[in-house]
Parts: C-alpha cells; structure tokens; sequence
C-alpha cells in the first residue's frame, strides 16, 4: 500500500533521507523511530505530497505520489506533529471544509462529521471558534479531519503529543482498530513503549539512513545483547 523506493531527500548540501527503500502492506501498523533529525517527519512529509523527492518513487496505492498527487491524496489522512487549524472557525466549520476539499456530498458530511465527533468525543465544543482550544482540542479535532473521508491511508507524525491519558488510550486503539479493517497506518513517535504496544512492525533511522526495519522478534535477534525492551535495543542501534 505504501513504498518507498530508492527516495532520496536532500536540502542544499545535506541528505535528510538517504536512498530510502521501504514498504508497508494493507493491514498493518508501522511505526518509525529515530532521534531529532533522523529523517522521519521528512519521509511522511514525501508520502503526502508537501515535499518531493530529491531522488526515487514514493507511492501510495497504485499511485506515483509526485506525478498524481490529486489520486494519491484521497487515500491518505495526515496528521501533522502541529496541528493546524483555522482560528476564526468553529471545528465544526473546520471539519465541514475538509469534508468539502475531499468532495464529500453534504449526506455524506452529516455522516462523517457524526462519526468523527463521536468518535474523537468533540461534542462538548465542536461550535466553539478553534481560537479557544487547547493542544489536546486541537489534536483531536485534527484527527477527525484526517479520518473525514476514511482514507485508506493514516499517516501520523508524533500522534501523542499533548494528549491526556484518555485520549492517548483512544488514539492508540484508533490505530489498531484501523489496521485490523485491512487499512495502513504509518506514525513517526519518540514514545518507544506505544511503538512497542500497537506496531506490527518498526522502522528505525539515523541521519536520514534506514538502520532495521521488521517485526520486534527480529529487532531482539538483530542486536541479542541488549535487553528484551524495545527503549534498550533501540539505545543499542543508536549507538553504533
């Protein structure tokens, strides 16, 4: 559903993302590690389309990401590590527009927007001006943007962040219930213990260089000196 082939990012003189070779399949959670810098908000930033390869494919679906990125968007929700909204309108407003870009007919919008707000819990301020909401508000009503058309795409960069426990537990059964529909999601996190929890499988980089990608069993054999916590096997890789 997801590939990166040979996908090389470059700024000036530096290589953010180096030759990137990686591929997702429908039905799958794949969560990618790697410290400040490492080339992960990058590589997500590829695959929906607000930066484009310095060399390489990325595609979503059967779709060429840089050639039919109209196509290639409709399969796919991002939520972005700061959620953007626009602060003169209301999150109902703010979702019903994202409704509209994605062609959705006004039917459609009413039974979007009643899943979305049940599910994300935004009934308690859905009319207020998006002005007024705070980080968690914010992430929540973000999400429901992403998840507006049910794309079969989720891509996720640093999805806990401000997040209440409550929230945090939603997002992460969010995630699980949406890989088990046959759909794939890609997250970028720092937080190793929900990589840990909901991924099938990991993906770890460094200075922009793909370093293991696979299954956690694997990961332990790939360094079977360091301890069975994914927090020590991923220290051990960085160090290298």
């Amino acid at each position: 559903m997801i590939q990166f082939q040979h996908v090389t990012r470059t700024y000036g003189d530096r290589v953010a993302v180096n030759q990137l070779e990686l591929s997702i399949s429908s039905g799958q959670v794949l969560a990618l590690l790697g410290h400040n810098g490492a080339g992960k908000s990058t590589t997500l930033k590829m695959l929906v389309g607000l930066l484009h390869p310095s060399e390489g494919t990325v595609r979503a679906g059967p779709y060429n990401v840089e050639e039919n990125p109209r196509e290639a968007s409709r399969l796919i929700g991002y939520v972005p590590d700061q959620p953007f909204l626009y602060d003169k309108l209301s999150g109902r407003e703010f979702l019903e527009f994202v409704a509209e870009m994605y062609g959705l007919r006004s039917t459609e919008t009413r039974e979007a927007l009643d899943r979305e707000v049940t599910r994300f819990e935004l009934g308690e301020f859905l009319d207020q001006l998006t002005e007024s909401y705070s980080h968690g508000m914010r992430q929540r009503t973000v999400f429901a943007a992403a998840l507006i058309h049910q794309p079969e795409i989720l891509v996720v960069d640093e999805p806990m962040v401000g997040l209440d426990p409550h929230s945090i537990r939603l997002v992460k059964d969010l995630m699980r219930e949406y890989a088990a529909l046959g759909r794939t999601v890609l997250m970028s996190t720092h937080m190793l213990n929900v990589a840990e929890e909901i991924s099938d499988r990991v993906a770890l980089m460094k200075s922009g260089n793909l370093l293991f990608e696979g299954k956690m069993p694997q990961l332990r054999q790939h360094v079977p000196d360091a301890e069975a916590s994914l927090e020590s096997i991923y220290l051990a890789l960085m160090e290298q």
